[in-house]
């Protein structure tokens, strides 16, 4: 549903990072590089934005 605030597997706040994350790799930028800038450097870290899929629009008429 929405990004998870916190890294599951080391604590890390990860949440704040998102929406700069999917604008910048929408308007076509690598997401390698926008995590490096975001100083995302953890595997555990990077997978929470990369892996994420935003179902708030498409499951919230449901609610």
């Amino acid at each position: 549903m929405m990004v998870p605030v916190r890294c599951f597997t080391c604590g890390t706040v990860v949440g704040e990072h998102w929406e700069e994350f999917k604008s910048r790799t929408q308007e076509g930028e690598d997401p390698e590089a926008v995590l490096d800038d975001l100083g995302l450097e953890r595997h555990c870290c990077r997978r929470m934005l990369v892996s994420h899929k935003d179902l708030v629009d498409i499951v919230a008429p449901y609610q």
